[in-house]
């Protein structure tokens, strides 16, 4: 790709004023969650049980939980956790998915028969769902639930590769690659991956948001990252019961949820303009 070919795609995606301010958001998130040991204003796993279910004040800007913990710090650690379980399991599931697709369009026959018809019994459950089966056969983990969340969106991923490959495939110069004798490898890594590259990568980031929501709602129902370890959803979890006298508790890591989902979708709402040629400047 060319400089003039980059900076198209640029404008491009600054047209999309929306995609650029989720762009500045993810990466504020992601440099706070980077840096949280060195803003944190305390050890998020810090008791203090003289100060225990204070509401948002001067020395802690967000309140404390049941514990004393101060919530900003553990909303900030939490979010290393979230970011590390979106980013990764959506990375995870996109080559297995992706892979899994495109060697079912390619090859045909039985074996795309077989992929595709696991790949629809998967597609039956509804994500958490899944989710909860994985992750009650693996336990509990970041690992683990980076492979569990992974695992749910390979099939999504499978079925999103499987419908352009079978297109592509088709066209004269994949033909013509077999006819000089190109290897189904190098088929399938010069010319078709390339041609479906980008609307995997719109939806890989679009899923983002849906895997970080999906991990805080396995943290809530206690299979995601183990207690005291701070995680969105399960600091969501301990103040559900305090919703009447302690709102703060949901409130703040709910909005951290909120507003990391939304600035990732805004960013694939930009790469969407970028990969379709008619909003192309």
């Amino acid at each position: 790709m060319n400089n003039g070919e980059k900076g198209k795609l640029w404008r491009t995606f600054k047209r999309n004023k929306t995609a650029v301010v989720g762009t500045v958001v993810a990466l504020l998130v992601v440099l706070f969650a980077a840096v949280a040991p060195l803003i944190s204003p305390y050890d998020p796993l810090d008791q203090d049980i003289a100060h225990r279910l204070r509401s948002p004040n001067r020395s802690h800007l967000l309140g404390t939980d049941e514990y004393g913990r101060d919530i900003l710090s553990r909303i900030l650690w939490g979010a290393r956790v979230s970011l590390s379980v979106g980013v990764l399991s959506i990375l995870l599931g996109l080559v297995i998915g992706t892979a899994m697709g495109m060697f079912a369009g390619y090859r045909g026959g039985f074996v795309d028969t077989a992929i595709m018809r696991m790949v629809d019994v998967l597609l039956s459950f509804p994500m958490l769902i899944t989710g909860i089966m994985v992750a009650a056969i693996l336990g509990s983990g970041i690992t683990k639930l980076i492979i569990t969340v992974g695992i749910v969106f390979a099939p999504r991923f499978a079925r999103l590769a499987y419908g352009p490959t079978l297109t592509v495939k088709e066209r004269d110069y994949v033909s013509s690659a077999r006819v000089i004798g190109a290897s189904h490898s190098r088929i399938i890594l010069r010319y078709l991956l390339p041609n479906i590259f980008g609307e995997v990568l719109v939806a890989a980031t679009l899923w983002v948001g849906r895997a970080i929501v999906t991990e805080a709602s396995l943290s809530f129902l206690g299979l995601g990252v183990s207690p005291p370890a701070p995680t969105w959803g399960n600091m969501i979890k301990s103040g559900i019961d305090r919703l009447s006298n302690a709102p703060w508790l949901c409130l703040f890591p709910g909005l951290a949820i909120l507003i990391t989902v939304f600035s990732f979708n805004m960013i694939g709402d930009g790469l969407r303009d970028i990969t379709d040629p008619k909003l192309r400047m």
